[in-house]
């Protein structure tokens, strides 16, 4: 983990944004309109999908995909100027937010600046012409780090961006050597102390198979050498599963009580239900109750909260990377999480989600009890995760709680709490001596 990461970061949630299709017009403008909506929600960060300009050979779609970078160090025209952005980085400052942008350093489209001016910094096939390790990725060049002269050129761009935004959202990490992430955090430090490094990690199914051809795939304890926080792929496919009804919970609460012991002691995960790759989670559950014990229990997680526009009020539809496919921004069938979203970020400012030890249970209802533990201090969720009632053991002493959630006493009688299909979130004083586990650990 890199030394300077602080585990406040735990506390936050991250919203993101595709500017081309977050409004009809898809401009830096129509975001700083909604800039107040958006802080409303709890928002601490909000990040960028590429905002550089598209290549148009080899484009997939009508628009081409905003991962197949043309420039940059240049704004795509379609949303505004350099100087609309700067102002929408000010406001969104203003508003009390941070804001981060996509770095696209594994590949650019075919056309790019660096092809034109410098085609020796790309992977060549053994016929001499450009090619990419990943076949289904069509629309992009792979870049070759094995040349020094565009670890100088990227690490510049990233200062000239450091100069304006807040922190990077690195696509692919892995499949870029971990040394140059580590050269330039030290050297953007320099200009820009303090930016958040985000890493899209990668399934291991994909990292296994890039090592057996003998490519670079970092592991996320690589990665966390140079990075603050790092996508939960490595437990995304046991969670999608039980979603998808292909296996049970028990394999994705194993996966998850693994991070506690196998990643550094400041890790910071970031927990997704969804974002521009994976669909939306209202598409696969179709129950709203459902929907909110799902949220309530990601926001519970020990890591960084996200929210991808739209999932706040239930959208279904993952939007397209290639067309216009704009965003719906209102509730979906009357579901509205708004508020939910709002309280959970409120509940995760909480200090105990800072630092504790963290265990979760399941019963045979799917019933988690997730907690907390710092010290004296305990914070207890319970998330039905199918929506039905039933009763669980949690580590409480007997007597009346209050559920942060919905300002209803919980009782809890013989370690027993009676879960009506609602998630529960209780935190207990400092003061308060509780167990230190749960029962039967």
């Amino acid at each position: 983990m890199a030394d300077q990461t602080k585990k406040e970061l735990r506390q936050l949630m991250m919203y993101q944004i595709f500017v081309r299709n977050y409004s009809r017009e898809g401009t830096f403008a129509m975001v700083e309109r909604d800039l107040e909506r958006i802080r409303s929600l709890g928002t601490d960060i909000i990040y960028f999908l590429p905002i550089h300009p598209i290549g148009e050979k080899n484009r997939k779609g009508s628009l081409g995909s905003p991962y197949a970078i043309r420039d940059y160090r240049a704004i795509n025209p379609e949303y505004g100027t350099l100087e609309d952005f700067r102002r929408l980085v000010e406001s969104i400052h203003a508003h009390g937010m941070k804001c981060i942008i996509d770095i696209v350093y594994n590949h650019t489209a075919p056309d790019s600046e660096l092809v034109m001016h410098h085609p020796e910094w790309f992977y060549h096939r053994e016929d001499g012409s450009f090619g990419n390790r990943v076949g289904e990725w069509t629309d992009i060049i792979d870049l070759d780090y094995a040349q020094k002269g565009l670890w100088e050129y990227q690490i510049d761009t990233l200062k000239f961006w450091a100069e304006i935004v807040d922190g990077f959202r690195c696509d692919v990490a892995p499949m870029v050597p971990i040394a140059f992430w580590e050269r330039a955090r030290r050297e953007v430090e320099v200009v820009r102390p303090g930016l958040l490094w985000l890493a899209e990690s990668i399934h291991p199914e994909f990292l296994t198979e890039l090592r057996s051809r003998g490519l670079t795939a970092h592991s996320d304890g690589e990665i966390f050498r140079a990075f603050d926080v790092s996508y939960d792929y490595d437990i995304y496919g046991e969670w999608e599963n039980y979603l998808c009804g292909r296996s049970g919970l028990s394999g994705y609460l194993e996966a998850l009580r693994r991070q506690e012991w196998i990643y550094p002691d400041n890790y910071i995960k970031l927990r997704f239900l969804e974002n521009h790759d994976q669909p939306r989670v209202r598409f696969l559950v179709s129950d709203e109750k459902m929907l909110r014990n799902i949220t309530a229990f990601s926001f519970f997680q020990k890591g960084m909260a996200f929210i991808y526009a739209g999932q706040e009020f239930g959208a279904s539809h993952l939007p397209s990377l290639f067309d216009r496919d704009t965003v719906c921004l209102s509730p979906e069938k009357g579901t509205d999480l708004s508020m939910l979203i709002r309280q959970l970020s409120a509940l995760k400012k909480s200090s105990i989600f800072t630092d504790s030890s963290y265990q979760v249970q399941c019963n045979c209802r799917d019933i988690c009890v997730a907690v907390h533990t710092r010290q004296e201090q305990m914070a207890v969720g319970v998330f039905s995760l199918r929506g039905e009632s039933g009763t669980v053991q949690v580590p409480l002493a007997d007597g009346n709680y209050q559920n942060e959630l919905d300002r209803k006493q919980i009782e809890v009688i013989h370690g027993l709490l009676h879960c009506s299909g609602e998630p529960v979130w209780i935190q207990t004083p400092e003061e308060e001596k509780r167990p230190a586990v749960l029962p039967g650990e």
